[in-house]
């Protein structure tokens, strides 16, 4: 029965916002209230529901987006993305170009969570779209697999650092597996995927489109923009900082005065703020900006991300009105007695998890604390079993998942546009990822 309330609730908000075009986050929380009385919690707790699932959503994101529209607003207002852009056309060329987006993703990933990277790569990679005349679909799609399989199978992203714990792998092990099960993974769900949803659906794949979030695209000569070292240090700065945090996590000792300082200056919203905060002096003050006009370009990416944010946090109401309807725990008791191939059930259980809830991490730990009796079992390799996990934990991403709304807002996508291709391109990748791990598993 809550699988159907589920699916009911999902055409609701599907009719609400393609056919009565009512506002998404209205709809969003309309669809929220209605599916929280049909899953029986009770009228007065409904409110308290709406509340913690927008403010868990948002507290974290909320500040990320924030400084990151600010900092990618000011690499854009000066032209650093621009320099950036004319750069790496110029060293790959047109032809070779999505190369080099998927790899600077892959990078980016391993550091980044996936919205976060969405934050610092798509403006510049609008950019470059534009200046070879290439639909943003086609470079923006790659990035959003690749950062997307990198959140799915690679620590120190939560759910597989979690997940390993949890079911006992070993950490250095998770992570090579995870490499080389992520290779195929991109190959196939990002580029030729990529390709073959191009010739299906063509429409998608525009040219000179106008992205509210990304805000309007500006010309520049080049000699008057920032130098590309100056521009990638600014744009990457969130990355650099997150990564030596993550790196000393590993290497210094926990209780360490130097490393909880590190770990503090590369939490994401400290970085992200220093980033910020070094990019009204480099793409500022240094190309000799006033302060008024810092400060005009900064208020200016807040209201070009206001909706987007209200959207967001509309599908975390959605997603915990069905975590405290009791969804994720029938799904648990649907499964407390499977029998078949660990790494499969593993697999299975998480991504219906995760299409019903919304939440990969919540799906993702939901699902390891099932298949952890299969694993004392059947003997499976517990690194194979997490990235079983991440693979269930990536599949059909839909409106119950912030996610989803930001790359229909960053791609300036309908929502029946980006069902058909955000969603179906999460299936693609959960289904080889899991493909790629059972081929792993005849050599391991």
């Amino acid at each position: 029965m809550p699988l159907i309330i589920v699916a009911c609730a999902v055409a609701v908000l599907i009719f609400l916002i393609a056919k009565c075009k009512l506002n998404t986050f209205v709809s969003l929380v309309v669809t929220s209230i209605l599916a929280a009385l049909v899953l029986q919690i009770p009228p007065a707790k409904i409110p308290q529901t709406i509340e913690n699932g927008i403010g868990s959503q948002l507290g974290h994101l909320a500040i990320i987006f924030g400084f990151g529209s600010m900092l990618g607003k000011l690499v854009s207002d000066s032209g650093g993305g621009h320099r950036i852009a004319m750069t790496l056309i110029n060293k790959f060329g047109r032809r070779h170009i999505q190369i080099a987006v998927v790899l600077a993703s892959f990078i980016v990933g391993i550091a980044l969570f996936f919205e976060v990277g969405l934050v610092v790569l798509l403006p510049i990679i609008f950019v470059i779209a534009r200046e070879i005349d290439m639909p943003f679909m086609q470079l923006g799609l790659s990035a959003a697999v690749t950062l997307n399989v990198a959140h799915a199978f690679l620590p120190p992203h939560p759910a597989p650092t979690a997940i390993t714990g949890t079911l006992g792998a070993d950490m250095g092990q998770v992570m090579i597996y995870g490499i080389i099960v992520s290779i195929p993974t991109v190959i196939i769900s990002g580029p030729l995927f990529n390709h073959l949803l191009h010739k299906l659906r063509p429409g998608l794949y525009r040219k000179d489109i106008s992205i509210s979030v990304l805000g309007e695209y500006k010309e520049f000569k080049t000699e008057d923009t920032p130098g590309f070292g100056i521009s990638v240090l600014t744009s990457l700065m969130p990355v650099l900082l997150i990564a030596v945090a993550t790196i000393c996590s590993f290497v210094l000792p926990k209780k360490n005065l130097v490393n909880d300082a590190i770990q503090f200056i590369g939490a994401p919203d400290i970085a992200m703020l220093l980033a910020m905060l070094f990019a009204v002096w480099s793409m500022g003050f240094r190309q000799k900006k006033n302060m008024r006009d810092i400060t005009g370009s900064m208020e200016q990416s807040v209201k070009q991300i206001a909706m987007m944010l209200l959207i967001i946090g509309g599908g975390g109401a959605f997603k915990q009105v069905l975590v405290d309807g009791g969804v994720s725990d029938y799904v648990s008791h649907m499964f407390t007695n499977i029998s078949m191939p660990p790494l499969i059930a593993a697999w299975l259980i998480t991504a219906i998890l995760r299409v019903c809830v919304g939440s990969s991490t919540v799906a993702s730990l939901t699902g390891a604390g099932l298949v952890l009796p299969l694993l004392a079992s059947t003997g499976a390799n517990p690194a194979l079993m997490v990235l079983a996990v991440g693979a269930g934990s990536v599949f059909c991403d839909h409106v119950n998942d912030a996610g989803f709304w930001m790359i229909k807002e960053y791609f300036g996508l309908s929502l029946k546009d980006t069902l058909s291709s955000w969603t179906v391109v999460t299936a693609v990748i959960s289904v080889v990822g899991l493909l790629s791990v059972l081929a792993l598993s005849l050599f391991v």
